[in-house]
């Protein structure tokens, strides 16, 4: 388990000396190279970074850690997000870990049954709502913006700079970016980050 991404990149974080360095061993996954299927598909090089070895097995992680580490800073009592998995895992997760609330809020049968376990396991106080992953979106915003409670998602600016940590580790690993980035897109957010991180 490595130090966490707070500790390990916190020059190149939005960290002060008023910000907790929570970790649950978040950062350092394994960067792997795939020599055969690099021949096979004729390039030099192909390497696969396992963000599924993050705590939650997810790459929001890296993201989480900043964001409730920010919301301990401002004095948050609760975080809050909309989810249809790995994010309320996420949230859950360092939520329990630093005893602060996790709410999330998810579509009523538009979610992964297992990560809502994971979150439920963490004790978040889960919350259905009656529509899709907007609207559950919408009412999470709604909600943190009247209360002192912090927005978890990935509109949460801290989000991205978490994650942008995992392009540091690349650079770390091989001396330089990569040519080329393959990630699958959502939200995009994954996918800014890193353009973020290999750019600073």
């Amino acid at each position: 388990m490595g130090v966490g991404v707070l500790t390990k990149y916190k020059e190149y974080l939005p960290v002060t000396d008023k910000t907790p360095l929570i970790s649950l061993g978040e950062g350092d996954t394994p960067l792997v190279r795939s020599k055969r299927i690099a021949s096979d598909l004729g390039c030099g090089e192909l390497y696969f970074k396992l963000e599924g070895c993050n705590p939650t097995g997810s790459f929001k992680d890296r993201g989480m850690v900043v964001a409730i580490s920010k919301a301990l800073e401002a004095g948050s009592v609760a975080v809050m997000c909309a989810s249809t998995g790995n994010t309320s895992a996420s949230a859950a997760a360092y939520g329990a870990y630093c005893d602060l609330p996790a709410l999330v809020l998810i579509p009523k049968g538009e979610v992964a049954l297992g990560k809502v376990a994971q979150a439920m396991a963490y004790g978040a106080r889960i919350i259905m709502v009656d529509g899709n992953f907007d609207l559950a979106l919408n009412l999470a915003r709604t909600f943190t913006d009247r209360n002192h409670i912090t927005l978890v998602n990935s509109l949460n600016p801290d989000r991205i700079e978490g994650k942008k940590t995992a392009s540091f580790e690349i650079v770390d690993v091989l001396g330089d970016s990569p040519d080329y980035l393959f990630i699958p897109v959502g939200n995009a957010g994954n996918i800014t980050a890193y353009w973020k991180g290999f750019k600073e």
